[in-house]
């Protein structure tokens, strides 16, 4: 009984190192100085890579609407175009509840499905997604799909739950201006915020 236990406990180990190093691509993003589309743009395509699936769309919120922002396809002619609103399809639904939805096989036929006929990947089977989270809200979705059924782990779901809350802080790093970022005192903006060491209570 060892021998299979020993073999369950490196496939953990590796399996949590590959988590670990695509948390640290995200991360790394975070501190140069990209476009927001290229940042975005490389997320997807390391998720699609590191989860070994069919297809990554990352989906951004415009007022009560969903806008498809940035795919792993090739063909990336549907982004800016596609459009859903809050609650309306299975993205929608997530965006909405706030919750990650994992459905392992003929995803297409869940009554919240909608169907958009130029997106090849409404007729994957499975689909995994995770609300992107910015300062406590929710500010877009990532879906991540296969063509044929798959049992989506626990490790899959967490990973691109965290990778949803990486690229919400991606979103709030980008509105900041570069030159602002030169001129503020961060020790000042730390040490005056609620809470701060220089705040009563922030010791």
């Amino acid at each position: 009984m060892l021998v299979p236990r020993a073999k369950e406990l490196e496939r953990r180990l590796q399996e949590t190192e590959r988590q670990l190093r695509l948390f640290q691509r995200v991360s790394r993003m975070m501190a140069r100085d990209q476009s927001l589309q290229e940042v975005l743009q490389e997320s997807v395509s390391l998720i699609a890579a590191f989860m070994e699936c069919d297809s990554c769309l990352l989906y951004l919120l415009d007022g009560d609407e969903l806008v498809l922002c940035a795919t792993s396809a090739p063909q990336r002619d549907q982004v800016g175009r596609v459009r859903l609103r809050l609650g309306e399809g299975l993205t929608g639904w997530v965006a909405r509840e706030r919750r990650l939805l994992a459905i392992s096989r003929e995803a297409y036929k869940d009554p919240r499905f909608k169907l958009f006929r130029d997106l090849p990947e409404d007729a994957f089977e499975a689909f995994l997604s995770a609300p992107v989270i910015a300062r406590n809200r929710v500010v877009g979705v990532i879906n991540v799909q296969h063509r044929v059924p798959h049992a989506h782990t626990g490790g899959e779901m967490e990973l691109l739950s965290t990778v949803g809350e990486q690229i919400g802080c991606l979103l709030v790093l980008a509105r900041m201006d570069p030159a602002t970022l030169d001129k503020v005192s961060h020790a000042e903006l730390a040490l005056s915020a609620p809470g701060g060491l220089g705040s009563p209570g922030g010791r």
